[in-house]
């Protein structure tokens, strides 16, 4: 039965599924306080100021105190820095998902505490289950909105003190929830993307901290076909920006980015879905498991590679120092820098790695 005075303090991020948790956690009988977070002060990028009200329309209707609290410094140090540090190598980091952990389960939780928090709350979709004094993450209802994939990261104290309202609801009962309660942020459209480049153009956000250096794109060959304009603006995949299209010559079909060299500043494509465009297995490194690492050091279960991707079939081997995942089915475009996240059968995520070697 839940305690009415428990407080909870709320993540509010001026969208939909927050306020819509914010409004269930006090239906529920909750002390609910609504904390918004500004992660990013740079420039004219990030809506925070129109976000910023429509939490306060938002708090006002549904009668809850706010606050808002300036991250930007710890988001910089924590966040970008290695966003940027990542990019040097050649990888394609998550921000995303060293954000909940080092932001959203860090800071902000410190925060809540101060405010006499019980729990903090989040507009995710997932779900928290406790089991034998041991707290696990697991899909939420809405498989096609989960957001699991990004809290792989978290730790078992980070999870003990969350609570995710919006595990057994859809979006669409989100956003109807909202309009019958005539909330600003109903129609509001989802953000996408990372949050301190916002609407503006990828390229041209990379190109104020990092030093571009062209280079030739070549086959795997050694033919050179073109130029690329910095290899960190490129991920193992891509097919678009290239800028070989009208080339004369080869087969005609379209153009993959299939590795980066980044010793000789080289980038490596191929014409059509080449092989080489797919792995058979991925290591990583710095693994978190939720609750605690299996008790077998083999076993199979599902993963995903990134956001949204069906659950590939996979067996799994524990190391010292990494983790070997084998794909029963080749994965295309496999990246080092994103998270690889396990999964039992029962949608009950095991944990995830940052990806950093893999098959090509």
């Amino acid at each position: 039965m839940i305690k009415k005075q428990e407080t909870v303090v709320v993540g509010m991020s001026g969208g939909v599924d927050s306020s819509v948790a914010a409004y269930l956690l006090k239906q529920q009988g909750y002390k609910v306080i609504g904390l918004f977070m500004i992660n990013w002060e740079e420039g004219d990028n990030c809506t925070a100021e129109d976000d910023y009200e429509d939490v306060k329309r938002v708090c006002n209707l549904i009668d809850m105190p706010y606050y808002s609290v300036n991250y930007s410094k710890e988001y910089q140090k924590r966040v970008f820095s290695y966003f940027l540090e990542q990019y040097k190598k050649g990888r394609t980091p998550n921000p995303d998902v060293l954000c909940n952990k080092e932001i959203k389960f860090g800071p902000f939780l410190e925060q809540a505490n101060k405010l006499g928090a019980d729990y903090i709350a989040t507009g995710h979709y997932c779900k928290k289950i406790e089991k034998d004094g041991k707290f696990y993450l697991a899909k939420s209802k809405d498989l096609n909105k989960d957001q699991s994939y990004f809290l792989n990261q978290l730790s078992q104290n980070q999870l003990e003190k969350v609570l995710f309202p919006l595990s057994e609801i859809t979006k669409p009962q989100v956003r109807k929830i909202a309009e019958e309660l005539g909330l600003s942020t109903a129609n509001k459209k989802d953000s996408t993307g990372i949050c301190f480049i916002g609407e503006r153009n990828f390229k041209q956000f990379l190109k104020n901290y990092l030093p571009a250096t062209k280079g030739d794109i070549i086959t795997q060959s050694g033919e050179i076909v073109g130029q690329h304009d910095g290899l960190m603006y490129y991920t193992i995949g891509q097919r678009r920006g290239l800028n070989l299209g009208g080339r004369s010559g080869g087969s005609g079909e379209r153009w993959f980015v299939l590795a980066k060299n980044l010793k000789d500043n080289r980038l490596v494509v191929s014409q059509g879905e080449d092989k080489a465009l797919f792995s058979s297995f991925c290591k990583c490194n710095n693994f978190n498991w939720i609750p605690e690492m299996p008790a077998e050091n083999q076993f199979e279960c599902f993963a995903k590679f990134r956001y949204r991707q069906p659950d590939q079939e996979v067996k799994v081997n524990i190391f010292d120092d990494y983790v070997l995942i084998n794909f029963k089915h080749p994965q295309r475009a496999i990246t080092s820098g994103q998270y690889a996240v396990l999964y039992d059968k029962e949608g009950i995520c095991l944990g995830g790695g940052e990806i950093m070697d893999f098959e090509n």
